[in-house]
């Protein structure tokens, strides 16, 4: 958590950095005259520079890069603030608490389904986990493929939760899906917990499951390694992403 909390004070801090360049520059100077658009695109840039250069997030390239000019841009489209509220919920409702998390959505193509599929045991009874599981539709089909499973998702966004729910209303053995930090769940009720995270939460994913996992129990993650940590398989997908599949067993 505390981690989170950094990395937003970082971003924060890089546009206040990077602000103060601009500014700088304009008040030293008379012969670069530029509107005020077009200093704010400056300033864009150089905020985005300063992310990569301490290494934040990728994703937090381009939200440096449009913060500033969208901010002017609005402001001279004299747009309602209701809008932005609108907007703010709507983000919100799909993406939960990301700017905490820093674990944006991803869905799981259908490439990782099918990999899945074959992975989980064919007989016997086990339990499978999805830590995010979106709009359910992994969960789902996987447990129309393995009548033997038991399948829950955990999830945060409300939109999300809410879709994952209204379609199991239906199904005759309805995945289980619970609301909140998966961070909260005790992993030891599960044989198979699924992640399709970020870089960021890995190492600490790490050590909850392996201190909670049960011995024989598989944790797969999805694109996002665990530093330092060399996984027990890999499977290379051929999906939209070039998803790889990384599984480690307890």
């Amino acid at each position: 958590m505390l981690k989170h909390q950094h990395s937003s004070i970082t971003a924060l801090l890089i546009q206040i950095v990077a602000t103060l360049l601009i500014v700088l520059v304009i008040i030293s100077q008379s012969f670069i005259a530029l509107s005020i658009f077009e200093w704010s695109m400056v300033q864009g840039l150089v905020a985005g520079f300063i992310s990569y250069y301490v290494r934040m997030p990728y994703w937090w390239i381009p939200i440096h890069l449009v913060f500033v000019p969208l901010i002017i841009a609005t402001l001279a489209l004299n747009i309602s603030p209701l809008w932005f509220l609108l907007f703010f919920i709507c983000l919100l409702s799909i993406y939960g608490k990301t700017y905490k998390t820093q674990v944006p959505l991803y869905l799981s193509s259908k490439s990782v389904n099918v990999a899945l599929e074959s992975l989980l045991p064919k007989q016997g009874q086990f339990s499978f986990v999805d830590l995010g599981s979106g709009c359910g539709g992994l969960l789902n089909n996987l447990a129309s493929a393995h009548k033997n499973g038991q399948f829950y998702g955990i999830e945060s966004a409300p939109l999300p939760f809410l879709i994952s729910r209204l379609r199991n209303i239906f199904r005759t053995l309805p995945c289980k899906i619970f609301w909140g930090d998966f961070w909260d769940h005790d992993f030891s009720n599960y044989d198979v917990v699924y992640a399709y995270l970020s870089p960021v939460p890995m190492e600490s994913l790490w050590r909850k499951a392996s201190k909670e996992m049960r011995p024989g129990s598989l944790l797969i993650s999805n694109t996002f390694m665990i530093p330092g940590l060399t996984p027990h398989k890999t499977i290379q997908l051929n999906d939209f992403s070039n998803s790889t599949l990384y599984l480690w067993k307890i």
